[in-house]
């Protein structure tokens, strides 16, 4: 089974920054595909970030130009470099990891920005 651990999440004041964290139980390049999402309270989890196997990177209009998703192999760790922190960021944090049709989640990490 696979196992996705998130870290990095906490307080940070507007303008702040934070990186997050993803560390899986098995090699990353095994997944088509690994993600960053989110989730607010009342709000559908939505897709912040991704990087598929080839490189190939996405980003959530809302975060271009703020954050950015990198990847260490050797780690198997997935990161999310979150810059110009606002307000709205607000949210827990999942990593996700997918293989053909299956996805794989972490347990989340909360992200508060407040002044």
């Amino acid at each position: 089974q696979v196992q996705l651990v998130e870290s990095g999440g906490g307080l940070v004041q507007p303008g702040g920054s934070l990186r997050l964290s993803c560390t899986a139980s098995e090699n990353i390049f095994n997944f088509n595909e690994m993600a960053w999402y989110r989730q607010a309270p009342g709000i559908s989890r939505d897709l912040v970030a991704s990087i598929n196997v080839g490189g190939s990177i996405n980003y959530a209009d809302s975060v271009k130009g703020r954050f950015t998703i990198s990847r260490d192999g050797a780690k198997k760790t997935v990161y999310l470099q979150m810059n110009s922190l606002k307000f709205e960021d607000t949210a827990v944090y999942y990593c996700n990891a997918r293989i053909l049709r299956s996805n794989f989640w972490g347990q989340g990490t909360q992200v508060t920005v407040s002044s």
